[in-house]
């Protein structure tokens, strides 16, 4: 018979590194993985590059996870950041930290961590087999095995990581909570966290294509009703209550009120349908469905009001018979100055010495309060990770046991928690893998 000690849905990371570590436990491991080739999701992660988890602690980890944060304090504290370092580093792939505290293999291949964790599962024993699991077997309400397209296979200890809904074409299809909720488990129902951003209007598109880096934005949820982000950025009818700094009532286009509910440092980018870029992906998870938001960008975050009147003062000072649109290349990517210049309401050939003082300020309102209004996320299949799925009430955080179904265990995305982009993710994965793998060895009995 195919028997096995315990059985690990899903090639993915969570995965992969689950196999492993029960593998090395002791355990005769079978992994099962439908693609042709493990990890195909990660190969794509990170540009192709892989930014493998954060050098940072466990507890700044938890800061960013806004979905179930609690949830993670045990896996997060057995199987920290700087373990994983440890293992990779031990499996031949050399990592580097860059800005952001994130960690890139020294290769700058996503490939150096997949073979990382092939080399692994060669020194783990663990088999593996390509099979798709269509089913989970329980006898006596214990979990036994997994019923695939290719046979049956048993185990007292079954490992689910078979990753969300975001890029389907990688095998994140949703059949782990097709088959959980089969066997009585809650789903949330999975949604884009880390996805781009879908403008309501067409300004972004006229700068598709233009990255920013050291910009900062702030999320605002229109708190007046779902229409709120209908509102354009020049209507002098839009306000916004904001008791932190001075800005022009039109600064955020949600009519009557806004509310910041979330803020990051770092790149954007302008897409033909929206925005993109970590921050953009950072702040989507934050967003709830039914809910209106705009996206308000500070292009010169470095920059005080003061200190920026006193640079457009400089520029436009040695551009004084200049037109004011040919006078902003020192301020602005060539890309935004149009879009600028339509926003400010200062005619283009507008000669710089005849700009006002007023409209001068308009300008630098725009600067430190360029506003998008959001329509919504891009589909779930587009995004870098989802936010739902088997739900953690019912799983032991310590142990990723269900709480359901003894010997069923959960690694990985399919569970209802994500975190922010900059290696948190794959962190959780690998925390979630360790930690389910270690509590499945031990209550199969064997014990390394």
């Amino acid at each position: 018979m195919n028997e096995y000690d315990v059985i690990v849905i899903g090639g993915g990371a969570a995965g992969m590194f689950a196999a492993v570590q029960a593998g090395y436990a002791g355990a005769r491991v079978l992994l099962l993985e439908p693609n042709e080739r493990l990890g195909k999701k990660l190969y794509i992660t990170g540009k192709g590059r892989c930014n493998l988890t954060n050098n940072c602690s466990w507890q700044e980890v938890l800061k960013n996870v806004p979905t179930n944060p609690r949830f993670l304090y045990s896996a997060l504290s057995g199987f920290t950041p700087e373990d994983t370092i440890s293992f990779f580093e031990s499996h031949g792939c050399e990592t580097k930290t860059e800005r952001g505290n994130r960690v890139f293999p020294v290769s700058d291949k996503s490939a150096s961590v997949v073979d990382a964790l092939k080399t692994a599962l060669g020194y783990a024993g663990v088999e593996i087999r390509r099979a798709r699991a269509k089913e989970l077997l329980v006898e006596n309400g214990h979990i036994s095995g997994v019923r695939t397209d290719r046979g049956d296979y048993f185990a007292p200890a079954v490992i689910l990581a078979t990753g969300g809904k975001s890029y389907p074409a990688t095998g994140s299809t949703g059949d782990g909570c097709r088959m959980a909720q089969a066997l009585g488990h809650s789903i949330v129902p999975p949604v884009g966290s880390l996805v781009p951003l879908v403008e309501e209007g067409d300004c972004c598109a006229k700068m598709q294509g233009l990255a920013l880096r050291n910009i900062s934005i702030r999320l605002y949820e229109c708190t007046d009703g779902a229409t709120g982000n209908r509102q354009q950025a020049t209507d002098p009818d839009c306000h916004s209550e904001r008791s932190e700094e001075s800005v022009s009532p039109s600064s955020v286009p949600c009519a009557t009120h806004a509310k910041p509910v979330f803020e990051e440092f770092g790149e954007l980018l302008f897409t033909h349908f929206g925005l993109s870029g970590p921050v953009i992906l950072s702040a989507s998870a934050h967003m709830e469905a039914g809910k209106a938001y705009t996206v308000e960008i500070d292009l010169k975050p470095a920059l005080d009001e003061a200190t920026l009147d006193a640079r457009i003062l400089r520029d436009f000072a040695a551009a004084k018979n200049r037109s004011f649109e040919n006078a902003l290349s020192g301020l602005y990517p060539k890309t935004l100055i149009p879009v600028m210049v339509a926003r400010s309401g200062i005619p283009g050939d507008t000669k710089v010495n005849a700009v006002t003082r007023e409209q001068r300020r308009a300008l630098l309102e725009l600067t430190k309060h360029f506003t998008v209004a959001i329509r919504g996320k891009r589909p779930v299949e587009e995004a870098i990770v989802t936010s739902g799925g088997v739900s953690v009430k019912e799983i032991d955080p310590k142990t990723m046991e269900s709480k359901l179904v003894p010997g069923l265990y959960f690694a990985g995305e399919v569970m209802d928690v994500d975190a922010y982009t900059g290696g948190f993710n794959l962190q959780i994965a690998w925390s979630t893998g360790y930690a389910a793998a270690q509590a499945a060895v031990k209550g199969t009995g064997n014990k390394e």
